[in-house]
């Protein structure tokens, strides 16, 4: 009679189930792709609410004036300063206790934030308060939006088929264009169905109220998701970074460099091409507020039908191929479509935003996987946090008020295309400097 004791069973079944984890580490199921990519909506429907309301809220926190805008849009450039330093701080989270954890965490912040920015004091009940409480949340939001969409394009890169990476890690994009489109459609029927009195009193707290009730969803659901494959096979192998700040600063300096380059690209072209838009249309062309929401929300949609074709391309083509055409365009295209914007003239201004559209949106599909792809799994976060995420403060959070600043001094409407051209002849050199092959899944 052969002995088995229960220490003999139970390394048996830790075997099997280490095997069994082993085996499953390449993939995630397809739900959890799914749920991970559908997060992004609410981190971009919160930060573009902002954006496409801000002549509202330069009123309603502000005072309203001449001023106002320019404080309204200096805010989110002070608070974006707050994103970074959220991506070390979750970046260490994820690198060093998981994927999911990080995500979570992230996603309750926001949720908080969004709901008190709903119950928000005006500038009508407190003064000068509403607009430095406002701040305060916009900084809160920063700080947990600084992990959220490096974590997303992680988790999916991570979990996706090494063929159709680029594609799957499109999906967060394109869900961050669906959130766009909720927070564009949403302030643009709130702005058409209401008198300015109403509105600036009470109707501008409908979005927010609508975007905290969407992060509570998205936090149920994320509380499902399994664990990234990448960070299961570091925790099975022990190879979980103890300082992945510090790694990443010593080993991947140059994968930082060009990931800020690519992240530099990316931003310029969404938040100046898409997310600055109805203001530059409503204070340069003289349109009115629910015209250019409208405007914008339609050029949404073709980010959204963009997305996932610029993602099949990279994977067919190769990310430095395609990143390169697109940097190409970033050259030729922007002033072109700001002057017709600047026309007044509703079927230039659609025209300009929806090839402005297309353009970033394909730049921010295709830079997520390249940015991601330039890490090894340990350490990835802390990478992107230093890389990707700080060219979002320089060239998104603060291109906006920039462009503002430069209309204003130049009087040349042209500006915003101008600033998007000098960015992308800088990033160009760059782009043609990656290894072949870099960033490409074959």
């Amino acid at each position: 009679m052969t002995a088995r004791g229960p220490s003999a069973g139970g390394m048996g079944r830790e075997t099997r189930r280490g095997r069994s984890q082993e085996a499953g580490a390449g993939r995630i199921t397809n739900r959890s792709i799914v749920i991970a990519a559908l997060s992004t909506i609410i981190e971009w429907y919160d930060f573009t609410l902002y954006l496409y309301l801000a002549t509202v809220l330069s009123r309603t926190f502000f005072g309203g004036g001449s001023a106002a805008l320019g404080e309204t849009l200096a805010g989110f450039a002070i608070a974006y300063l707050m994103r970074p330093v959220g991506a070390i701080v979750f970046g260490h989270i994820g690198d060093r206790h998981g994927r999911r954890l990080a995500m979570l965490v992230s996603m309750a912040m926001m949720t908080a934030a969004m709901l008190a920015t709903a119950l928000l004091p005006t500038y009508a009940r407190i003064g000068p308060w509403a607009g430095g409480l406002l701040l305060l949340l916009r900084c809160i939001m920063a700080f947990s939006v600084g992990g959220e969409y490096t974590g997303v394009v992680a988790y999916l890169l991570e979990g996706a088929p090494p063929g159709r990476r680029a594609l799957v890690t499109s999906l967060a994009s394109a869900a961050s264009e669906v959130g766009a489109l909720l927070a564009v459609g949403l302030s643009a029927l709130t702005v058409a169905a209401m008198d300015q009195a109403s509105l600036d009193l009470w109707g501008w707290r409908i979005p927010f109220l609508v975007g905290a009730g969407l992060a509570a969803l998205i936090l149920v659901a994320r509380s499902t998701l399994e664990e990234s494959p990448d960070f299961v096979r570091q925790r099975l192998t022990a190879t979980i970074p103890r300082r992945p700040l510090l790694l990443s600063l010593r080993r991947h300096r140059s994968a930082i460099a060009r990931g800020f380059a690519i992240s530099a690209l990316g931003s310029i072209t969404y938040y100046v091409g898409i997310a600055y838009v109805p203001s530059f249309i409503t204070s340069v062309s003289r349109m009115g507020e629910a015209q250019a929401l409208w405007l914008s929300t339609l050029a949404a949609a073709v980010v959204i039908l963009v997305t996932p074709f610029a993602g099949i391309l990279a994977d067919r083509l190769g990310r430095k191929r395609v990143l390169l055409m697109l940097a190409f365009a970033g050259v030729v295209v922007p002033i072109f479509t700001f002057f017709l914007m600047a026309q007044g003239i509703f079927w230039m201004a659609l025209l300009g935003a929806i090839v402005l559209a297309a353009l970033g949106g394909a730049v921010s599909a295709v830079g997520a996987v390249a940015t991601a792809e330039l890490f090894p799994g340990e350490g990835r976060l802390s990478g992107l946090a230093f890389g990707a995420t700080t060219a979002t403060v320089l060239f998104g959070g603060l291109t906006p008020y920039l462009a503002h600043l430069l209309i204003g001094r130049t009087g040349s409407p042209l500006m915003p295309g101008i600033m998007i051209v000098a960015v992308a002849l800088c990033v160009l050199p760059v782009l043609r400097g990656l290894p072949e092959g870099q960033g490409s899944a074959h």
